[in-house]
């Protein structure tokens, strides 16, 4: 199943409340920090960009995982128990 968001700059600007230039910074901050993963264990599902923006769109609109998850195609994680 295909997400409905992606990094682009209509979503990131409607769902963040960040300039195209504030999410780069961000971005550019994140893959730098090594956001891009060590190289080993399961892959990432979403690029570093999807990924980013999941996670500004989960601190901007307070929606939990499970709500997230259809808008990027994935599925949320599995709840402990």
């Amino acid at each position: 199943m295909a997400g409905l968001l992606r990094a682009e700059r209509v979503w990131v600007e409607a769902f963040t409340g960040l300039r195209n230039d504030q999410f780069g910074r961000l971005l550019r901050v994140v893959r730098a920090r090594g956001g891009g993963g060590c190289g080993w264990g399961r892959p990432w599902r979403l690029p570093l960009a999807e990924r980013v923006l999941l996670v500004a769109i989960y601190y901007r609109t307070n929606l939990t995982t499970r709500q997230l998850a259809p808008l990027f195609g994935v599925s949320p994680a599995p709840s402990a128990g």
